[in-house]
């Protein structure tokens, strides 16, 4: 039960047997025990949810004050930082700009900076702190890079630290606004990444590189990509070369010239690109929801609406037989985040929720209910 709130946040009893499996006496069994001893506690109740009449249901979760998780978004151009307590509440958030090509230290430097300011500004103290998690930009920097982020914050904080890539960890925070369990997210902004969801988990894959769309080829022979290779995906969607195609400076002005027929049609070139990498992903890796999510498509939603189309008149079509699995052409859903850029610094805490040491105490409390 305790595993279930830490990583869900506010729950019913009737969601919590509905997830544990458990009968109604034990679970009342339980929750006693544990309200008793102040690991969980009474919130709210879901009458705001209720369309109807009937007694509104208690709503629990772990005691905010028993910890405190921190998520790092280290950006191509700025981090953001989120502070929660146990109960999913964000406490403190913030963000910090610095120029594109500000090297690692430097953004370190620079997360470690707002912490310490959102700290003076809010009067949050971290004295409760679970963990830390950092996302970085991927697949690069390497695994000795990523060490050395894990080092800095562990040292600086005393606590577990978690590191990985900051648009894995933007699709695991977009899943949780989702009741579907396989879900592909491509974030487009300054660089391009993604990730995978299966099953309601994260999918780092063999390497760490799993949802690395951007380096997909997208346009054979194009432009050279930082990655070394020509024609990726990041080449043609991401903002900078999506500004240059639309012969704007910034991406205020994309959004308010985003109707005139040149910027309107070189956006359309941007979505079909978009959508044909996820097309191909689509009939792969079978997911049930594609986020888009980013900046680029935040000024212009009309990107989302093309790749969307695209992706549909990729699948299979309905009613026909593929290898006698008999598939109906049902495909996936496709639309825009509905997180705005601190996604990846939630993803974190997300991640967080789901290794926290917060519930160490508790290792014997299955047996000791029996």
């Amino acid at each position: 039960m305790l595993a279930i709130l830490r990583e869900h946040g506010t729950l019913s009893r009737a969601q919590i047997a509905a997830r544990s499996g458990l009968s109604r006496t034990t679970l009342s069994e339980i929750t006693g025990d544990l309200l008793g001893r102040g690991a969980i506690v009474k919130v709210t109740t879901d009458a705001h949810q209720r369309a109807g009449s009937g007694r509104p249901a208690e709503l629990l979760a772990l005691d905010p004050r028993s910890g405190q998780f921190l998520g790092v978004d280290l950006g191509h151009t700025r981090v953001r930082a989120v502070v929660t307590d146990a109960a999913h509440e964000i406490i403190a958030s913030g963000v910090t700009p610095y120029p594109a090509r500000t090297s690692l230290p430097a953004r370190i430097r620079a997360a470690l900076g707002l912490i310490d300011r959102l700290g003076r500004e809010q009067g949050l103290g971290l004295s409760a702190l679970q963990a830390v998690g950092v996302g970085v930009t991927g697949p690069y920097p390497a695994d000795t890079a990523r060490a050395d982020v894990s080092a800095v914050f562990r040292e600086r904080f005393g606590a577990p630290v978690l590191v990985d890539n900051n648009t894995r960890f933007a699709a695991l925070a977009e899943a949780g606004t989702t009741a579907a369990r396989d879900v592909l997210y491509i974030r487009l902004a300054a660089g391009i990444g993604g990730g995978l969801v299966v099953g309601g988990r994260l999918v780092a894959g063999a390497g760490g590189a799993a949802g690395e769309f951007g380096h997909v080829l997208a346009e054979p022979g194009g432009a050279p990509c930082r990655c070394g290779k020509r024609g990726c995906l990041e080449t043609v969607a991401s903002v900078g070369p999506a500004l240059a195609a639309a012969g704007v400076d910034d991406l205020d002005t994309l959004r308010a010239r985003r109707f005139e027929p040149p910027v309107a049609a070189a956006m359309d070139r941007v979505g079909t690109a978009v959508g044909q990498v996820l097309a191909s992903a689509a009939l792969i890796l079978d997911p049930e929801l594609i986020v888009i999510g980013g900046s680029l498509p935040r000024a212009v939603p009309a990107i989302v609406d093309r790749a969307a189309e695209v992706v549909a008149a990729g699948r299979i079509p309905a009613g026909h037989d593929v290898a006698g699995i008999g598939r109906t052409g049902d495909g996936p859903l496709v639309r825009a985040a509905r997180l705005g850029d601190d996604d990846g610094a939630r993803g974190a805490v997300a991640a967080l929720y789901r290794q926290s040491p917060l519930l160490a105490g508790y290792a014997n409390l299955e047996r000791s209910t029996r």
